[in-house]
């Protein structure tokens, strides 16, 4: 691996992006954002991680494009943290996502900046796991809202790993909170050291042909 912004050489970079409109209200992204400021914290760690909580950050929702790349760049694995907000991401995870991938730097012709790195989705419902079924009131497995964030990894060249997910996050007891918390800080400590790690396919190869290149920012043509 590349030395890390620190100069640090052979731990492996990780950015956190934490998202969550109502940090008060949270039952469980709140105990997972602190785990992760805690690794961060310790210099004797085995990874370097860097912690970025959005809505602290861009509470106007001003989003520093080039400083976010930045960021990105040096990273080894990004980890996106968010509630499912209606089967998708809070907006201003959303709008962080729009603002920093920009064609011709994270996908595209010339776009390689994010190629081999790896994306975990960090992830909690309100809904149980049993309502993520044919029979029950969200309709689908909860598989079937992942192709969103499976397709944006793998446009930008980046390995796509299970997401971590807690169902009915707002009804779960103090003993699964403590445990789902110990199971996600210990993931990052040992990244990429997981189990599972070798037996996960390599990114697809995504072309994005010329003739789908979006128009100059200053072109009518960028609303479609």
């Amino acid at each position: 691996m590349t030395p890390s912004s620190d100069g640090t050489a052979g731990r492996p970079r990780i950015y956190l992006v934490a998202a969550h409109p109502r940090w008060r209200d949270s039952h469980v992204n709140r105990r997972l954002l602190a785990a992760a400021r805690s690794l961060a914290a310790d210099g004797d760690g085995a990874v370097d991680i860097d912690v970025n909580d959005l809505y602290g950050s861009y509470p106007d929702f001003a989003i520093d494009a080039e400083s976010e790349r930045e960021r990105l760049a040096g990273a080894d694995l990004l980890v996106l943290l968010h509630p499912i907000q209606w089967y998708s991401m809070p907006p201003l995870q959303k709008l962080w996502l729009d603002e920093v991938l920009r064609y011709g730097w994270a996908y595209g012709p010339g776009g390689t900046t994010l190629r081999g790195k790896d994306v975990w989705l960090v992830a909690s419902t309100g809904g149980t796991q049993e309502s993520y079924h044919p029979q029950g009131y969200n309709r689908y497995f909860f598989d079937a809202f992942l192709p969103p964030y499976e397709q944006t990894a793998a446009l930008c060249g980046m390995r796509f790993l299970p997401p971590l997910l807690l169902h009915g996050a707002s009804r779960a007891t103090e003993v699964e909170l403590r445990a789902h918390t110990e199971v996600f800080a210990q993931r990052l400590r040992r990244y990429p050291d997981w189990p599972e790690m070798a037996e996960i396919d390599a990114c697809p190869t995504c072309t994005l042909p010329l003739r789908d290149r979006p128009a100059p920012a200053s072109s009518p043509a960028t609303v479609a």
